[in-house]
């Protein structure tokens, strides 16, 4: 009976063990910290963090601080969202950018009750009807990770950037394998569809690490502009047994711009 009971209890150790170690999803709190170039030349740091989702909302930040001789560049952003199954939901979304030229803010409200988006930029103020999927350009990227590793092929968004509405198409092309500073990767390499070649950004994801991006190349005229690679990233070691909860955005209060009274 002792040996029994100690095979149970190893076994039910085991288990835990195995659970705490689940897979991460992309939606599992994590952080992730990378090297920004300018061709050869390096800029500074760019660091992603999503924590513990709270009260049914999400809260990705997005910090950076380049520099490159006199010209310095700085920003913050904050995109809140929740989420309703497969599908992410944007609440509000700030921007902050400060260094040698201009500054600005650019805040952004998603009133999916009030059928409006209304948004901030430069001092500038848009307003948009809400229809269809819509996103912000930090909560796209989260969206896109789940996509992907659910097998979509419609890789197509639609998000609220600068006071216009752009829609962005992605092309996989393949696997790749990636090996950077950082170590080896087994990726999946992502080209933006654009009309023409004189623009060209291509990103590898990981998929063992819930798709997290590995490196991104932007090109101007076959030119390498900016190279952008991953230095560490962390996932919580416990991944909850609760199923995320689905929380649909009428859930919430109608976000407001930052600093006004304005719905």
């Amino acid at each position: 009976m002792r040996t029994i009971s100690t095979l149970l209890l190893s076994l039910s150790a085991l288990s835990h063990s195995l659970f705490a170690m689940a897979a991460p999803t992309p939606l599992t709190p994590q952080t992730a910290e990378y090297q920004v170039n300018y061709g050869d030349i390096e800029l500074g740091k760019a660091k992603y963090n999503l924590p513990q989702m709270e009260d049914g909302v999400f809260k990705y930040r997005f910090d950076s601080d380049l520099s490159l001789l006199l010209l310095t560049d700085v920003r913050h952003i904050l995109s809140e969202f929740s989420q309703d199954g497969g599908q992410l939901l944007p609440l509000r979304y700030l921007h902050q950018r400060k260094g040698v030229g201009p500054n600005f803010t650019e805040q952004t409200a998603f009133a999916k009750a009030q059928g409006f988006i209304h948004t901030r930029y430069k001092d500038e103020k848009g307003k948009f009807p809400f229809e269809g999927d819509i996103f912000d350009p930090l909560m796209v990227q989260l969206q896109f990770r789940l996509d992907i590793s659910a097998g979509k092929d419609v890789l197509d968004y639609k998000m609220v950037k600068d006071n216009e509405v752009d829609e962005y198409k992605f092309h996989v092309i393949g696997k790749e394998r990636m090996t950077i500073e950082s170590g080896s990767y087994d990726t999946v390499k992502i080209e933006v569809v654009r009309d023409n070649k004189k623009r060209q950004t291509f990103f590898w994801m990981a998929p063992d690490l819930a798709y997290l991006p590995v490196r991104l190349t932007h090109f101007e005229k076959g030119s390498k502009q900016l190279d952008i690679k991953l230095l560490k990233y962390h996932f919580d070691e416990k991944v909850s047994a609760e199923p995320a909860s689905t929380v649909t955005h009428e859930s919430h209060k109608a976000p407001k711009l930052l600093g006004t009274d304005e719905n």
